[in-house]
């Protein structure tokens, strides 16, 4: 840990201002990012590099249009699996993790045991993919979808006001 990060593993106002800046965007230089901190670039440096090392952030990447990539439906799906065995769960989780039109799962309480967020071209290309492949991946009982008829707010930054003293 450098001399920036504070012992407890607490943030301070600058961990929490990179935060917001990095998400804001991840693309700024750390001399643009340090101007806008209101720190010198070598301690924002150090302070970037600890909040990697300590898994805060863990990666950069770009958000990218999925209707400009011809990728029109999102749906929502619920799985349903039995619940026999840990081992079998693991698996199911071992599959989904493999499925790239998976963007996003979640456990979940209430009925079903996962919610998937599923990203197809269009109707179609989602029927193939929930009858060829959600449906005979290991120990699934059943799966319930929703379909986006319009995003409100999406690939929003993580909210940090509760991190602010």
């Amino acid at each position: 840990m450098t001399s920036d990060a504070t012992s407890s593993g607490d943030l301070d106002r600058y961990h929490i201002a990179i935060l917001a800046e990095l998400q804001s965007d991840a693309r700024q230089s750390n001399a643009e990012l340090a101007q806008r901190i209101g720190l010198s670039a070598a301690p924002t440096w150090r302070r970037v590099k600890w909040l990697e090392e300590q898994g805060y952030i863990t990666g950069y990447r770009a958000e990218l249009d999925r209707r400009k990539i011809g990728l029109g439906v999102l749906a929502f799906v619920r799985v349903d699996a039995e619940r026999s065995a840990g081992s079998a769960t693991k698996a199911l989780e071992d599959e989904i993790r493999q499925l790239p039109e998976v963007i996003a799962c979640h456990y979940i309480s209430g009925t079903g045991t996962f919610e998937l967020q599923v990203m197809a071209t269009d109707l179609d290309a989602f029927s193939r993919f929930s009858i060829n492949t959600l449906l005979k991946l290991p120990n699934v009982k059943d799966i319930h979808t929703s379909f986006s008829l319009g995003e409100v707010k999406a690939g929003g930054a993580l909210p940090l006001t509760h991190l602010q003293g």
